[in-house]
């Protein structure tokens, strides 16, 4: 019974999750942010459903699938790379170099192959 309560639990959490990634997506205003909610989400989603199933293979089944465990490997792998690709391309095509916050220590940002201002200057001296 106490593990029909986790799956249940592991399944609502899932659902929640996924409920609030889709309401993140409609309702917030910028792309960046709109790419922000659904792939916590779904992540958080995806990976409660992945969850309960090890739990159910594991209590009711006897014997944990290499399935569950490689598709957890998978997202949890593959979901922040594709977040990062999303945000940059957004980067690159929406925003312009002065528009951005500085870039941090080696100034200049990866979506850009431009050099600072003033770099050139300190480049073409040395």
């Amino acid at each position: 019974m106490i593990t029909e309560y986790l799956i249940a639990g592991f399944l609502i959490m899932a659902g929640i999750f996924g409920f609030v990634g889709s309401f993140g997506l409609i309702k917030l205003n910028d792309p960046m942010s709109r790419l922000h909610a659904p792939t916590k989400a779904t992540t958080l989603g995806v990976g409660g459903v992945l969850l309960a199933s090890m739990v159910h293979g594991i209590a009711v089944e006897g014997h944990l699938s290499l399935h569950e465990v490689m598709i957890t490997l998978f997202l949890f792998l593959t979901a922040p790379v594709t977040a990062l690709f999303i945000a940059k391309v957004h980067l690159h095509r929406h925003e312009t170099l002065k528009s951005l916050p500085p870039a941090g220590e080696d100034g200049i940002w990866a979506t850009h192959d431009v050099e600072p201002e003033g770099e050139e200057e300190k480049q073409s001296s040395a």
